[in-house]
């Protein structure tokens, strides 16, 4: 197995640059990781970005919760409670204003600690240059800090996952610490009730029976968590499943059994990339063959993530990109096998020189690959910049002294339920105080009529915020009697106020 300790001997380098390849690897991972928590800080100054849709719900949430209501699920549109994201919310929330930002930091951690994760993961089940490959690939695919910027609870949901792996790896049937990680991110997302099954079977292989009780109920916290929320909150157990089955055939998420089988490949290449796909399952193949034992975990990730993405599908729920981030990053740690394997062959063999070659030969494709079609850093920074002046653009509007007066004419109304967590948010109401024009619901369109009508600026945000599937297109035309009152960059406010109240 390669040491943990870069090659002493480069002759022809600096002084330095041997001192610096001598540095022992988890001396530069943490250096490495020190880092990535400086960059965090900086880019998270430098792009004002906001919480996304279901982050924003469970920060108003957990706010209902502080103040002693039930949270409202059953909202138009409502995304996907999570328990543990709805209880984070409501610590965050206590910060007022600042805690939509503050949500978005931590979630930037979240990201720094799903790399250093990675890193732990490849290190340990194979080496160091694997674990450092797959940490560098994590760390630029797009996909995965575009998602960290805008507070995506499947981030901390990843490094959850990806920690309790490494643990496993390092120390097998380590127990509790795994069982505990698996919990929580079986509190932001279902799909880890899958691992704590098979992790309850590992454990309760040659346990007694009070072990076994004892994993039963750790295993147990996500499914029951979850069920006991929904119920306390809505009176119906299986709430969470029956709304997230509506809204996706609402929103028309839903796939036949064999696409949901034929996105499975096309999503874990649009995510990784395709070199690093193809790369990704060259590695598996010599992991499987070579080194199964060390494979072991990470296989048993990537199959469990694709088995519950599967699953999902089939059972009528929402087929995203999102649902098979866990198996993407399994495909890094698999890629990394094929670019740093050779590390775990005996030096001087001829399979080590071989393979080293064909890796670095491999490398070399996959950047010719992506100097041919680069990924758009230009689209990316733009991607950034948009939602960040977007969000902006909607906290300056919202909180004139305009609207501010308009309020006491009636309810906000915005195009679509894509504006509703945020607007609540920024003006602190309630859940019946914003409404969505496109709701089909009487009381909505009755509410519409009067009050504080907010509209998109520009096509670009047009087509993001004000049109949804199954909406009118009406919705973004101020009604009759409405006056402009306020304009931003991206948004404007109208006002029209019953009579009496003007």
């Amino acid at each position: 197995m390669e040491s943990a300790t870069v090659e002493r001997s480069a002759p022809g380098l600096p002084g330095f640059a041997r001192r610096a390849l001598a540095l022992p690897a988890d001396t530069v991972a943490r250096w490495a990781f020190a880092g990535l928590c400086v960059l965090a800080v900086v880019g998270f100054f430098t792009w004002v970005t906001y919480p996304n849709y279901d982050s924003y719900y469970a920060l108003l949430w957990g706010e209902e919760l502080l103040n002693g209501d039930l949270p409202s699920f059953e909202a138009y549109r409502a995304p996907t409670e999570h328990p543990l994201a709805v209880a984070f919310g409501a610590v965050l929330s206590v910060l007022g204003q600042d805690a939509d930002r503050v949500m978005v930091l931590i979630t930037l951690f979240a990201f720094v600690a799903l790399v250093a994760g990675t890193y732990v993961l490849g290190r340990t089940a194979f080496t160091p240059l694997v674990g450092a490959i797959a940490a560098f690939l994590v760390l630029t695919r797009f996909d995965f800090p575009s998602l960290a910027v805008r507070a995506y609870l499947d981030i901390p949901f990843m490094a959850a996952i990806v920690w309790a792996g490494a643990l496993e790896a390092a120390r097998p049937r380590r127990g509790v610490t795994v069982f505990l990680l698996l919990a929580a991110a079986g509190l932001l997302r279902p799909e880890a009730w899958i691992l704590s099954g098979v992790y309850f079977l590992w454990m309760s292989w040659d346990a007694d029976w009070g072990d076994r009780f004892r994993y039963a109920a750790l295993t147990a916290i996500g499914p029951l968590g979850w069920v006991a929320t929904d119920f306390i909150v809505t009176g119906e157990p299986l709430f969470s499943l029956t709304s997230t089955q509506d809204l996706a055939t609402e929103l028309d998420r839903t796939r036949s059994g064999g696409d949901v089988v034929s996105a499975l490949p096309e999503y874990l290449r649009g995510t990784v990339k395709t070199p690093v796909y193809f790369a990704g399952l060259l590695g598996l193949a010599i992991a499987l063959w070579k080194f199964p034992l060390r494979a072991l975990v990470p296989l048993m990730l990537f199959l469990a993530g694709a088995f519950t993405f599967v699953a999902t599908g089939l059972v009528g729920l929402s087929v995203i990109v999102r649902y098979l981030l866990v198996p993407s990053v399994m495909m890094t740690v698999f890629a990394a096998v094929t670019l740093g394997g050779w590390t775990m062959v005996r030096r001087g063999t001829r399979l080590r020189r071989v393979w080293a070659v064909s890796a670095a030969v491999i490398t070399v494709l996959g950047l010719a690959y992506t100097a041919y079609r680069p990924p758009s850093l230009e689209r990316f920074n733009n991607e950034l910049s948009f939602r960040g002046e977007q969000g902006r653009s909607l906290h300056r509007l919202l909180e004139t002294s305009a609207v501010e007066r308009a309020l006491r004419c009636g309810p906000v109304s915005v195009p679509t339920h894509k504006l509703i967590p945020d607007t609540r948010w920024v003006l602190g109401l309630g859940a019946g105080d914003v409404v969505a024009r496109s709701d089909p619901s009487a009381a909505s369109e009755r509410k519409a009529r009067y009050g504080v009508a907010v509209f998109p600026v520009g096509r670009t945000n047009i087509l993001r915020t004000g049109f949804a599937v199954n909406t009118d297109a009406i919705t973004q035309v101020p009604g009759q009697g409405f006056r402009r009152i306020a304009t931003d960059k991206y948004f404007a406010a109208y006002v029209r106020c019953p009579s009496g109240r003007a």
